[in-house]
């Protein structure tokens, strides 16, 4: 990996600009509103957190899962991949690049079919079982390697988080880290991750933990030479995700919008 964000890959071409994502987007935006497309967005990355989860994954491992994730569907639609495939095949990869060791496919895919059975029998018509084999799993990652350009550098908020929690110092490390911790991991259900620096991620989310717990930090980002602009943007981010869950009912909405969403023309038969 890179050892500085500002020469990797990630910063050269993975820092992406909204008007560009909305516009690869709007052939998914004829079928799907904006809020149905977050939507899936959102189970798709609570489905990687959870096949993470299950396989005991680090939570860096998940995240980069997640980041390659969107970065597919940035440049392609829904009907390209069956994100029920790729979102396995994005957490294969990513235990391999973060050093974390390859994932037998049989204990993937017996995974995949125990967390569908178990956790998001809503999401799936019954009886459903997870359709892909081994095969179909290493295909997927040729294509998922291709479409990215073979960059796999992902520089995540958690580390500079760490850092700037630790530079707060005065007992504030200990209240403030492990809410920002799950603010990000949240983030990670926004576009976020697509269109900004991982540090200044890592500021918002903490920015954030500081409001929610009354601590006053204002002297602390008065001296950081950093966009407070860029940090409101994020917030605004995440705080639309909090805003959507108020109202949203995954359990009772998302089988009719999976349903909806366009598919790929070949899709395994579930015989």
């Amino acid at each position: 990996m890179a050892g500085n964000f500002w020469q990797s890959s990630h910063c050269a071409q993975w820092v992406l600009d909204k008007a560009d994502l909305a516009r690869e987007r709007t052939a998914d935006h004829m079928a799907l509103t904006e809020e149905e497309y977050n939507k899936i967005m959102i189970f798709y990355s609570s489905f990687i957190q959870v096949l993470g989860e299950q396989l005991k994954l680090r939570q860096q491992v998940i995240a980069s899962a997640t980041v390659f994730f969107k970065r597919f569907y940035a440049m392609n639609t829904l009907n390209c991949v069956d994100p029920l495939l790729l979102a396995p095949t994005c957490v294969f990869l990513s235990s391999k690049v973060e050093e974390f060791g390859v994932i037998s496919n049989t204990r993937l895919i017996n995974t995949c079919s125990t967390i569908i059975k178990n956790k998001f029998n809503y999401a799936f018509p019954s009886p459903f079982d997870f359709p892909y084999r081994a095969n179909s799993i290493l295909e997927c990652e040729f294509y998922l390697l291709e479409n990215m350009d073979c960059c796999l550098v992902v520089f995540q908020p958690y580390r500079p988080l760490v850092q700037y929690t630790q530079d707060l110092g005065q007992g504030l490390e200990e209240s403030l880290l492990p809410l920002a911790w799950r603010i990000v991991n949240d983030s990670m259900r926004t576009d976020v991750c697509l269109l900004f620096p991982p540090f200044l991620i890592a500021l918002a989310c903490l920015h954030m933990a500081s409001v929610i717990l009354g601590k006053d930090l204002k002297i602390w980002f008065a001296e950081l030479a950093v966009d407070m602009d860029k940090i409101q943007e994020i917030s605004k981010h995440v705080l639309g995700l909090y805003e959507l869950w108020k109202s949203y009912d995954e359990k009772k909405e998302i089988a009719a919008i999976l349903a909806k969403m366009p598919k790929p023309k070949t899709q395994p038969s579930q015989n």
